[in-house]
């Protein structure tokens, strides 16, 4: 499939398909999710999306060193390294890092804005020091360079059906969503790490506060404020999916089954964690397989119907109905 991805996009170069690949391979290791709504996209369009993911994948391992083998100083030679690198491949279409040149090439091949790529690391950055959110407005600055500019960077590859600046809030806000969504699930493995990205204030408004979740965390026992305050976080980030929900119907028909499904995969982790009665600083909340698997279904007739509904013109007008007009996404 990586070999057919690559060939639909015209990438021919064999060590720009190689860069390519290694993409392909950090988005099914690491955004199960992600990357089997990825598998809607038209052909063309996937190993685009793989670089995306795959940059942003890179920079979020620096800065999180799971295994915390490298120091604070450590990470930050890395993502500045990683920065200069960056910096240089968008002006000349190369880099270092395989997940560099091919973010690179997909930048130039799409018209990203550089200034996206800058904000994204700048939240990176902020990982290295930043601790905790006193309030949503706080938070709302680091995850406009950490998910809406990815939401923003995907939109040109996705394209639309309407001017791109109708469609850009509606895809900041769900690449918004999603990080949201991973905020509260996992909440308990971010603790370990030190964060908190929860907002201090919803915190508080329920009694809670870091030392309650570290000592709920540590010992495993609950406390009826740490779920009132999960289930607000819950309805707050229903609130953004509800903002983000309108701009699926302006993307391209045929990349629409793809993000429904990304939308209802993502949407189905909020459910999870409702199922487990808010218990994520204890055990991960996941999609069962089966849940994943009708979704997929589901997207895949979705694609179907898309392409049929794409081919209906061209058979109208061979019919001899007279000619229909289609409009090409734009980009």
């Amino acid at each position: 499939m990586t070999r057919r991805e690559l060939d639909a996009a015209g990438i021919t170069e064999p060590a720009l398909r190689a860069a390519y690949t290694r993409c392909r391979q950090l988005n099914a290791r690491h955004g199960k999710s992600y990357f089997l709504a990825t598998r809607l996209l038209p052909l063309e369009r996937r190993s685009a999306v793989h670089a995306l993911y795959g940059f942003a994948r890179w920079a979020d391992d620096i800065v999180d060193d799971l295994d915390r083998h490298r120091t604070p100083e450590e990470r930050d030679r890395l993502l500045g390294r990683l920065e200069s690198d960056l910096a240089h491949g968008l002006r000349a279409g190369d880099g270092d890092e395989p997940v560099v040149r091919a973010v690179a090439d997909t930048a130039s091949r799409y018209g990203i804005e550089h200034a996206l790529f800058a904000d994204f690391l700048s939240s990176m950055r902020a990982d290295l020091t930043v601790t905790d959110y006193p309030t949503y407005a706080d938070l709302q600055g680091y995850v406009h360079g950490s998910a809406a500019v990815i939401g923003l960077q995907m939109l040109p590859v996705l394209g639309t059906v309407v001017p791109h600046e109708e469609a850009a809030p509606h895809a900041a806000d769900l690449g918004v969503a999603f990080q949201l969504t991973n905020f509260l699930r996992d909440v308990g493995e971010d603790l370990d790490r030190g964060r908190v990205y929860l907002p201090g204030d919803l915190l508080a408004a329920h009694g809670v506060d870091r030392p309650l979740l570290e000592w709920s965390r540590r010992t495993g026992r609950h406390d009826p404020r740490i779920r009132a305050a999960l289930v607000a976080a819950e309805a707050m980030t229903r609130e953004v999916y509800r903002a983000a929900e309108p701009g699926i119907a302006l993307l391209d028909p045929r990349v629409r089954p793809c993000i429904r499904t990304a939308f209802a995969l993502y949407g189905g982790i909020l459910d999870a964690i409702a199922e487990q009665d808010y218990t994520v600083l204890h055990r991960r909340a996941v999609v069962s397989r089966r849940r994943r698997a009708a979704l997929a279904a589901g997207g895949a007739l979705g694609v179907a119907a898309a392409r049929w509904r794409a081919r209906a013109p061209r058979r109208t007008a061979a019919a001899g109905a007279g000619p229909v007009e289609w409009k090409e996404p734009v980009r």
